[in-house]
């Protein structure tokens, strides 16, 4: 079918970007697993920016009040291991296919991985390896909370809270 063959598609192109990260030439930085462990990847840089996100979608997927993210550009993200357990969920049609942007999550535990955007990798991090106990460098701590208007509990902190995308919608109270 048309839908099966563009599937195929984008997974040979998702392969291609986060191709292997064992060729030598990927220098990483960060290094991140799910909770099985069948899936990891790393990434070469710090965080372009992290946020804490209270959407209606990411507190379904996530059963969470909220969910942390810390934004890397895609090029910089290579899977290490597991590329056939990675699987992806488009919330806005709420299908299984990798229609950008797309949830990622590992097929064997069901971890979210990460939310992959149309340019941009959006990593949890606390699926980093950041020692025992973890030790989060100051660039993956979160600069302000999104979509705060959704949320389903006050959070008492120094951040600003959008109403929104940050500096694209209203700067709450």
């Amino acid at each position: 079918s048309k839908r099966s063959q563009l599937g195929y598609a984008m997974n040979l192109e998702f392969s291609k970007l986060y191709g292997s990260g064992d060729d030598g030439s990927f220098p990483a930085k960060y290094h991140a697993s799910c909770h099985c462990g069948a899936v990891e990847y790393a990434v070469s840089a710090d965080p372009l920016d992290a946020k804490i996100c209270h959407c209606q979608v990411c507190q379904k997927l996530h059963g969470a009040p909220m969910q942390w993210s810390a934004i890397f550009e895609k090029h910089l993200v290579r899977i290490l291991k597991g590329l056939a357990h990675v699987c992806f969920y488009n919330s806005e049609s709420q299908v299984a296919e990798r229609i950008l942007p797309c949830k990622v999550s590992c097929r064997i535990c069901g971890a979210h991985i990460a939310d992959e955007g149309r340019n941009m990798w959006l990593a949890f991090p606390t699926l980093f390896d950041f020692g025992t106990p973890p030790v989060v460098p100051p660039v993956f701590r979160p600069t302000c909370h999104i979509f705060y208007g959704n949320r389903c509990l006050d959070v008492s902190d120094n951040l600003p809270k959008w109403e929104g995308h940050k500096e694209k919608s209203e700067q709450l109270a």
